[in-house]
């Protein structure tokens, strides 16, 4: 039986480019930093404020082009 720290030794820890590209065109375009999340689906992007995200749903296409993905984008406050 593997041990918790062998199991754990395994896993890929490295943030997906998506996240990375996301993060970084947001920070050049809106100076904000967002938490971003990519499920099986759909890449989901928290910003902090209404406004924010608000400006944000309007580049989503270029956030897409930017992250090099086809996956919908989900715009949430929090």
């Amino acid at each position: 039986m593997d041990s918790l720290f062998d199991i754990l030794g395994r896993r890929d820890y490295d943030v997906p480019p998506e996240v990375v590209a996301i993060k970084k065109y947001i920070h050049q375009e809106f100076g904000a930093d967002v938490e971003v999340l990519v499920r099986v689906k759909d890449i989901v992007i928290a910003g902090r404020s209404a406004a924010l995200v608000g400006s944000m749903r309007l580049h989503g296409p270029r956030i897409q082009k930017a992250a090099n993905t086809d996956k919908r984008l989900v715009f949430r406050v929090g």
